[in-house]
């Protein structure tokens, strides 16, 4: 049965990053496989190559914002794949950049949140891979400008406003976003397929909730690559449905790459109570853990806004209750 809430934008800018029209249309096609998260095929837009242009991506998310007004229980997906530039403020390099002329070859950081803004859908995941490596640690930047690899703290900040919203980065400020070599998928990408099939679902329930999809994808990446740690940002969001992982089946569907890397958290089906509030718990200290690496990030802690606070705490107390329930000491 589809998902028939489930709306998507998918951007892969491609050109000089090919990998990104690759991990581009394997969310789409994720998205709208009826055995997977089984989205309605005409709600998932995907921009790759030429179609990425600037026009097409300010067309899709306007589309985006029509879509939620129509359907009042809109759960909306924004991936983004390609470049980032700071300067100095970020802007998304849309297909066929021209760094002499940016306002109208890329999309501004206020724009970009203006967009995001617009759209009043109540549950909101926006994943953004602003950089692949292409197998290298390092990155060319094109004419001689710095890219950047993920969006800074103040832009993950802005595009998290509002109720249920989650932003998720590929990668901390300083550092790229890998691609293993010989993989056609980022890692980010690859990792985040796991997490739409049910892999570390906390709940097998059939749906794919944004807090486990997001605390998956945090500890899988560096486990797998210490030198990239996803970044997340949430704004009174609760861990709401996704997306299916296995077409309303309750049973998480595997990869095909499965066999070939370590074996994904499964939950078990014996013990369901105590194995899912364990999952639950290493979702939450994991977001616990990310929040205090992005308070550390200001010079003063009076600066932290409050919105994040209040969140933040919202969070240790889910810990602290988790723990109880589990008959684990408090830390």
């Amino acid at each position: 049965m589809p998902f028939t809430q489930g709306y998507a934008l998918v951007v892969g800018v491609g050109a000089d990053l090919p990998a990104t029209v690759q991990d581009a249309e394997q969310v789409a096609a994720f998205l709208r496989d009826p055995a997977r998260c089984a989205y309605p095929p005409e709600q998932v837009t995907v921009l790759t190559n030429a179609q990425a242009s600037r026009a097409s991506v300010r067309a899709g998310l306007a589309q985006l914002a029509q879509d939620a007004r129509t359907d009042p229980q809109a759960t909306v997906v924004v991936y983004l794949s390609g470049h980032g530039v700071a300067t100095p403020h970020f802007a998304f390099l849309t297909h066929g950049y021209d760094l002499q002329n940016l306002p109208a070859t890329a999309i501004a950081e206020a724009e970009l949140s203006a967009a995001l803004r617009a759209i009043p859908a109540q549950r909101l995941l926006v994943l953004l891979d602003c950089c692949h490596a292409g197998g290298q640690v390092t990155l060319k930047s094109p004419a001689g400008v710095a890219l950047s690899p993920a969006l800074p703290a103040t832009v993950l900040t802005e595009l998290g406003q509002g109720g249920g919203r989650v932003v998720l980065a590929s990668s901390r400020q300083d550092e790229r976003s890998y691609i293993m070599p010989g993989d056609p998928l980022s890692l980010f990408t690859k990792t985040l397929l796991e997490a739409l099939a049910g892999y570390g679902t906390a709940e097998q329930d059939g749906y794919a909730r944004v807090l486990d999809v997001a605390g998956y994808v945090a500890r899988l990446v560096p486990s797998r690559y210490p030198q990239q740690h996803p970044i997340i940002s949430a704004s009174h969001a609760d861990n709401f449905a996704l997306a299916y992982y296995a077409g309303g089946q309750s049973q998480p569907k595997a990869v095909a790459w499965d066999a070939q890397q370590q074996q994904p958290i499964l939950l078990d089906t014996r013990n369901t109570d105590v194995r899912a509030w364990q999952t639950q718990l290493k979702n939450y200290e994991e977001t616990l853990r990310l929040y205090e690496e992005r308070f550390s990030q200001y010079v003063n802690q009076i600066d932290i806004p409050l919105q994040q606070v209040r969140d933040k705490r919202g969070i240790e107390q889910k810990v602290r209750e988790l723990r109880q329930k589990l008959g684990l000491p408090e830390v």
